[in-house]
């Protein structure tokens, strides 16, 4: 299988308590990845390991084919550069509007002549659907255009990857739905590699190919429940994936 993102026996946890074990995941290229599990299951867990902000505990991390725990910082920094992210919140600076937070990572990182910058900006808030917003602070925002604007910021480098941490969290479900049909629309258009963290089952429906599922196994420590196509999870009969899948104790 082709895959922009590879995990090798990785472990992954905070200081010496390990969250998750065992962990050998090839996401595919191209598609979308739903990353899920019950609550305190350690998937954010997994999704910060994965992008960089938490260390593993052991194994390792491969993004775009490069062990993010080898080579240099300049080498590491490189590769992360190639990953957008979205949190959960959106993580816009209040003091910033909208044009200045999604020209940010290119103020930041790039020698970018400030013209070309805006134009850029205005580029991803028109594909997003929400350049009416440009000089609007985020506190004029509703949450539906907080997570399209802060998706703009993401994608204003042109990553590879694409990583969003509940994306859904906080919106109505028609929002929703238009917020997953984007995510759709963008790896059609850009090729992009993207993992999304979620509880909603309307949106795994909606836009997963593929599906990693963590958190207690009958046997051994807890680690991967599920790894494989879409269609295949909602036809499971495992006990551990029907209960989640029907919002029933496991």
């Amino acid at each position: 299988m082709d895959a922009d993102i590879r995990t090798r026996d990785l472990v992954v946890g905070y200081g010496d308590k390990a969250v998750l074990s065992g962990l050998d995941l090839a996401l595919p290229r191209h598609a979308i990845t739903c990353l899920v599990g019950g609550s305190g299951s350690g998937k954010t867990t997994l999704f910060r390991t994965i992008v960089g902000l938490i260390a593993p505990l052991s194994g390792t991390v491969e993004l775009l084919g490069r062990d993010l725990g080898a080579g240099t910082d300049d080498e590491r920094n490189a590769t992360l550069q190639r990953v957008g992210m979205l949190f959960q919140n959106g993580a816009l600076l209040n003091s910033m509007t909208v044009r200045e937070n999604v020209a940010f990572p290119l103020v930041e990182h790039t020698g970018l002549p400030r013209p070309v910058v805006d134009a850029l900006v205005r580029v991803r808030l028109q594909q997003l659907g929400v350049l009416h917003a440009l000089d609007l602070y985020p506190s004029e925002l509703s949450g539906g255009m907080r997570k399209r604007v802060g998706l703009a910021r993401a994608m204003i480098h042109d990553p590879a990857i694409l990583m969003c941490d509940e994306p859904s969290a906080g919106l109505d479900p028609v929002t929703s739905a238009g917020l997953d049909r984007v995510l759709v629309s963008l790896k059609g258009i850009f090729g992009l590699t993207i993992v999304v963290v979620t509880h909603e089952l309307d949106s795994i429906r909606r836009i997963a190919d593929h599906v990693v599922m963590v958190g207690k196994r009958k046997q051994g420590p807890p680690g991967v429940l599920f790894d494989g196509p879409a269609t295949d999870f909602f036809a499971s009969t495992d006990t551990g994936i029907r209960a989640f899948l029907d919002r029933r104790e496991g």
